[in-house]
């Protein structure tokens, strides 16, 4: 260890030795040695001691913490996705998703474009149970680690098709609460984590813009109703929403691009 002068603890410890200031009182060994009709043992001998001893200390701490370091070694590297395999083993996904991510079935989502993070997890978590659908479920029970990752990351480079909401007579209501949410009952606006044009925000919150609405109506439901779980921020915004503005805020984001 180092001192604030730059000296270090050792050497310190060393020059006290040598002038003495540690002191030095006759020990039992000295009455041995002297009892045995040997000459009690000089000052040198026990400076030389000392500094035997402070040198040895300080060089096994000095391999202990070396030892530490080197046993920790550098982070293991994050493998990079192949996206080759990536859309191999997509092929599986192609009937409910379509080929390129963009389901054209209105209650399965579009993944296209979607962020990679929010898709692995997604994964991760109907494999784990976490989140409760049959399907996905058995789906990801075969996937590793390393397929859910090269997937999500292929999906994430397919460009997303845009939507179009459809019902002219709840799109206000929908702006509405996408923009502004509703304040009264403390509802955050959508937009605040979705971003306005519903891009999301990577690694936090999915991109929504063109969504099936009975997808994302489907979903804020299953959240109100206690049927999805893994998302505690969800369940407590849908928890005080009615239909009605379920249905008005799901055609809205729709539409968003």
């Amino acid at each position: 260890m180092v001192t604030g002068g730059g000296e270090t603890e050792e050497t310190r410890g060393l020059e006290l030795i040598n002038r003495g200031a540690l002191g030095r009182q006759e020990t039992d060994a000295d009455l041995i040695v002297e009892s045995l009709g040997f000459a009690p043992l000089s000052s040198n001998f026990w400076t030389t001691t000392m500094k035997s001893l402070v040198s040895l200390l300080m060089s096994a701490t000095l391999s202990l913490v070396s030892g530490s370091v080197l046993a920790a070694g550098p982070a293991a590297a994050v493998a990079k996705p192949d996206l080759a395999k990536g859309e191999a083993a997509y092929a599986m996904c192609i009937a409910c998703h379509a080929a390129d991510g963009n389901s054209t079935t209105p209650v399965n989502p579009k993944l296209a474009q979607q962020h990679p993070e929010y898709l692995i997890k997604q994964l991760q978590e109907f494999k784990s149970g976490k989140r409760a659908n049959a399907v996905m479920s058995g789906m990801a029970a075969g996937l590793s680690d390393a397929d859910m990752r090269n997937i999500s990351f292929w999906l994430a480079s397919k460009q997303a098709k845009p939507g179009f909401a459809k019902d002219k007579d709840t799109v206000a209501l929908g702006e509405r609460i996408y923009r502004g949410g509703i304040p009264d009952r403390q509802i955050a606006a959508c937009a605040s984590c979705h971003s306005p044009n519903g891009a999301g925000m990577p690694s936090q919150y999915p991109r929504l813009s063109g969504q099936h609405a009975d997808y994302t109506a489907s979903q804020l439901v299953q959240f109100r109703d206690g049927v999805r779980k893994n998302n505690l921020q969800m369940t407590q915004v849908a928890a005080k929403m009615n239909d009605r503005e379920i249905k008005a805020v799901s055609d809205y984001i729709a539409g968003l691009r």
